[in-house]
């Protein structure tokens, strides 16, 4: 090579580098301002936290059940096999709604993608019928953002149902245009002498055929579908514990709109069958799941940088609860600075990810699966920082950021090519 070939490239190079370092600087500079922009929306007041999430409510997929049955019938079993949680946090998440319901709504009040109402103290007494009536029908007769839907929940051997016939058979009149889905519990009552564990799913046992048959023919026009199921204890000895779980999940599917239908599909895509024990990071993990749902959702709306602020409202939510979970009682701007502590050099990547909105189309699922992604490392993380709390240590800054980037790279895989 010349000496001028050989100066002309080094001119080359020196441009290229130049050009490269301005890049770099202004990429530099833009992080630094978008990262204090972030931070500022962590720092949202209560008031501004309450407006955020209204407005994310209305958007939500939410699905409202309606349980109806007796007591121990299964209606608390299907509330843990849809959410995953623990027996006892579904007992101490219903609360009092009328004199004959209570309601729980998973993940939160705040931002529910399901919304159980149980009726209570339902039996074969025929003056509280009419209460009962009354009470669930001044409840849809108010309007509602989601989907509603009746489960009927009966015992594979209880043949004394007449209250619930009645109940069924007025609701139907009232409100035909809501689905009603007839689940028949607690097979293994019926199981021929020696089964020690269900068999392959749907069971096909005389006694049950027989029954099944006969509880189909007492609600017969009175619901759209219906399924068998048997969810137990993890102490009762049967594997797995929700046996059915799917034909829930198809049976109630086929009954809602689209948007509630993918949000239960998501919900109980992985895990199901498993046990699901009360260690907090398995409970943890469901509530986190669900939230990664959500952001998935209000990530998908192609508005770059819009989305931004709701995101973040989101993932304080999420981290307020998972901290409850792990006794940290946490005030939203208080959550919000544990989301900036554990997000450290993420933040610049979601606004990356937001401007990728701007190709039409891809942008807006990449951001979907982005934000679902991101949202899920950050819980699991928050799991971690809670949990060096609860053991009275303080959270070390390096072990959290490899935590969040190792979490990162799971939840990847997990939410790949995740649909909204």
């Amino acid at each position: 090579m010349s000496a001028s070939e050989d100066k002309t490239w080094k001119t080359r190079l020196s441009n290229i580098w130049n050009q490269t370092k301005t890049r770099v600087i202004d990429i530099f500079s833009l992080e630094q301002k978008m990262r204090g922009k972030v931070i500022e929306w962590f720092r949202v007041s209560d008031s501004q936290m309450a407006e955020i999430l209204e407005r994310v409510r209305a958007q939500l997929p939410t699905t409202e059940a309606l349980l109806i049955g007796k007591p121990q019938s299964g209606k608390s079993s299907i509330v843990r096999g849809m959410t995953g949680v623990s027996a006892e946090i579904v007992g101490q998440g219903f609360r009092p709604h009328t004199q004959h319901t209570q309601r729980y709504s998973y993940p939160s009040n705040d931002l529910p993608l399901l919304i159980f109402t149980d009726t209570v103290g339902l039996g074969d007494v025929s003056q509280e019928t009419e209460g009962i009536i009354q009470e669930l029908s001044g409840d849809l007769q108010e309007e509602s953002r989601g989907a509603r839907v009746l489960i009927l929940t009966v015992k594979i051997n209880d043949f004394a149902t007449e209250t619930l016939r009645k109940i069924a058979e007025e609701l139907r009149q009232k409100y035909p245009d809501i689905p009603c889905l007839l689940v028949v519990t607690c097979l293994h009552e019926v199981y021929p002498i020696n089964t020690e564990n269900h068999p392959v799913y749907p069971p096909d046992f005389q006694e049950l055929n027989r029954a099944f048959g006969a509880i189909q023919e007492g609600f017969k026009g009175w619901y759209d579908r219906a399924v068998l199921i048997d969810f137990t204890l993890e102490e009762d000895g049967y594997t797995p514990v929700f046996y059915g779980l799917e034909g829930l999940r198809d049976g109630l599917a086929d009954l809602l709109p689209d948007a509630e239908a993918r949000a239960i599909y998501q919900l109980l895509e992985r895990e199901v069958g498993e046990e699901i024990g009360t260690i907090y990071r398995d409970v943890a993990r469901r509530y986190i799941l669900a939230f990664s749902i959500m952001a998935a959702a209000i990530a998908a709306v192609p508005l770059p940088l819009a989305t931004m602020p709701v995101l973040t409202a989101v993932q304080v939510s999420l981290v307020t609860i998972l901290g409850k979970l792990y006794g940290q009682t946490l005030t939203p701007s208080q959550a919000g600075g544990v989301v900036s502590a554990i997000a450290g050099g993420f933040l610049a990547q979601a606004i990356g990810r937001e401007l990728v909105k701007f190709v039409p189309g891809l942008g807006s699922a990449i951001a979907a699966s982005w934000a679902a992604t991101y949202t899920f490392s950050l819980g699991e993380t928050a799991c971690v920082y809670f949990g060096d709390l609860m053991g009275g240590k303080k959270p070390d800054p390096q072990k959290i950021q490899a935590v969040m980037r190792e979490s990162f790279q799971g939840a990847k895989e997990r939410f790949k090519g995740m649909k909204n």
